[in-house]
């Protein structure tokens, strides 16, 4: 009688493998990202240098233009004086914005207190208010600390609230049933259980303060790297143009990140969730 093996039964993949494989993955998707930039750098260069340089510039002209405004010191003083409203402004946001959220979600009467005002300051472009502030604050480092604060604290306060809203009553009946008292389960319990949705209102909030600057910069004082879009805006030169741009969205990019790399330390757990 012949006999016909079983099937080994299935063995898991060995951890370093797996090791190996994501390994592998990670550096694929760099590439294909990697490729995706040149390509685009490329058309960019090819396209830009047959367009009249008044109209579009191109990636090395760009480069070109940075030595220069670096020498004149253009591009650290406008870098600086932008940098400076919207780091007092995006604090002050998250500070007030996360405890506003906390304790909206937490408390009823709080809730009921502001929540109609924060629903329709929420639903008001921050334009609109621009000419309020200048007539309240003149057009200093005040009235771009309001507008970068305005733009940037709504969107906290309404992720805060969220993730409050979002706790799971069986917890805090638990540590109430325990002997837990209220300041406990505010700090043990509410906070770290809502932290995923500040930290994601955060994320929402910094993109939102960079345009805040530069709007803030474009209808009051014209400095900074709004007032530098308009003085190369006005006179035609677009390299320089450009170089403003890029730095926006780098100073957007990396302000993402970290807090990104920030949400890993403080949040572990959530990226162990999102990888299984």
């Amino acid at each position: 009688m012949t006999v016909i093996p079983s099937p080994a039964p299935a063995v898991g993949e060995s951890a370093p493998r797996r090791f190996l494989r994501q390994i592998a993955k990670g550096e694929r998707a760099n590439l294909v990202r990697f490729a995706s930039v040149v390509t685009t750098l490329g058309v960019w260069e090819w396209y830009g240098r047959g367009v009249d340089p008044v109209f579009l510039s191109y990636p090395t002209a760009i480069v070109g233009a940075v030595p220069k405004m670096i020498e004149r010191g253009e591009l650290q003083a406008a870098i600086a004086s932008s940098v400076e409203g919207l780091a007092i402004g995006l604090i002050m946001a998250i500070v007030f914005g996360t405890l506003t959220g906390l304790l909206m979600g937490r408390y009823r009467l709080v809730d009921q207190i502001f929540d109609i005002q924060v629903s329709a300051l929420y639903s008001t472009p921050n334009v609109a208010l621009i000419p309020l502030l200048i007539l309240w604050f003149g057009i200093g480092l005040v009235s771009k600390v309001a507008i970068v604060f305005l733009a940037a604290f709504f969107p906290i306060v309404v992720n805060t609230y969220s993730g409050v809203r979002n706790v799971s009553r069986g917890l805090v009946e638990i540590a109430l049933a325990e002997g837990a008292d209220e300041p406990k389960v505010f700090t043990k319990i509410i906070m770290p259980a809502a932290l995923p949705f500040i930290m994601t209102g955060i994320r929402l909030a910094m993109p939102r303060a960079v345009v805040g600057i530069v709007v803030a910069e474009l209808f009051t004082a014209v400095t900074g790297l709004g007032g530098a879009i308009v003085t190369y805006g006005n006179a035609f030169a677009t390299d320089k143009l450009f170089v403003v741009i890029i730095v926006l969205a780098l100073l957007g990019v990396s302000l993402t990140e970290s807090l990104r790399f920030l949400e890993r330390r403080l949040a572990p757990w959530k990226e162990t969730e999102r990888a299984s």
